[in-house]
């Protein structure tokens, strides 16, 4: 019976590089040179399409569909939009706000039980929503 488990040497082990690999350094940026809004807007944007899945917008997006899910995730996006709206310029913050308002009326649009003016997802930051 052979040994199967990868070892550093081996391609095949996740996180290592081979020989000819480039150093994990020169492939990665390090955090300190990254921009605060580039980083806001990243996570602004990663919490968009982790909603926009939960909310079953994505292809084949029904079996991905739990609206727990994505008030959280749109609860968590309203949150961080608010906190750094003196942050970053009005030419970062407009498609995120945008976004966010395109999220919030489809999570009132895929929920059954339609919460009142101001009390769903992000609400609480931004103020009722209305399509």
């Amino acid at each position: 019976m052979s040994d199967t488990t990868p070892t550093p040497e081996s391609p095949a082990a996740p996180g290592t590089a081979g020989p000819d690999s480039p150093d994990f350094d020169t492939l990665t940026r390090d955090i300190a040179d990254v921009p605060a809004v580039e980083v806001i807007t990243t996570v602004a944007v990663h919490l968009m399409s982790a909603a926009a899945v939960n909310l079953g917008l994505a292809e084949g997006g029904e079996g991905h569909k739990d609206l727990d899910e994505a008030r959280k995730l749109i609860h968590s996006l309203a949150g961080l939009m608010d906190a750094s709206a003196t942050e970053i310029s009005s030419f970062h913050a407009a498609p995120l706000r945008d976004g966010l308002k395109s999220l919030q009326l489809a999570f009132r649009e895929a929920s059954i039980v339609a919460d009142e003016p101001g009390q769903g997802p992000g609400e609480k930051y931004t103020g009722p929503v209305f399509g």
